[in-house]
């Protein structure tokens, strides 16, 4: 894995949780009750690093609701991690990232390294690395998030899709 920061190291007793949903959502109340029981879970099972695409609404407020768990548990020492989807903005940083919004970003070595499915397999690294994986995905074969979702469930991840959340 590297890092903006040097090389980065998880250790064995720190799980990794990542967020995969669709670009655009409603933010209910319901959803946002939801996703805080969740990432409570999250931390009970051992998750103390959070990986983010960082697109879209649903990671948008998955982002909002973990800074502020983040700051109500600071025993907890969670990171915020970003993941790039190229070396590349490891020193040139996105236009739209604020990396003050994150611990770290990292870049996670990719199966494949074509352009045009560089999202997908970043997802999949993503995937790989976690042990804990929060979705918000429609049944839709055209959906990134859905193939994401889909990915998962072959690996036997742990995981929950809070779509049918209202």
């Amino acid at each position: 894995v590297s890092s903006r920061k040097g090389w980065h190291l998880i250790f064995m007793e720190d799980k990794i949780c990542s967020f995969f949903g669709h670009r655009k959502i409603e933010e209910t109340d319901a959803l946002k009750e939801a996703l805080t029981a969740e990432m409570l879970k999250a931390l009970d099972f051992g998750c103390r690093t959070f990986y983010f695409g960082g697109f879209g609404d649903f990671d948008a407020l998955c982002h909002k609701i973990l800074t502020e768990i983040k700051r109500d548990k600071k025993e907890f020492k969670i990171k915020r991690v970003y993941c790039v989807q190229s070396e590349y903005y490891l020193r040139k940083r996105h236009r739209y990232l604020n990396v003050e919004d994150y611990e770290d970003v990292i870049y996670l070595k990719l199966d494949f390294d074509g352009w045009y499915k560089r999202i997908y397999y970043r997802n999949r690294a993503m995937i790989d690395a976690s042990h804990y994986i929060i979705f918000y995905v429609e049944v839709r074969a055209d959906s990134g998030a859905y193939k994401a979702y889909k990915y998962a469930e072959k690996k036997k991840k742990t995981m929950i899709n809070l779509y049918k959340i209202s």
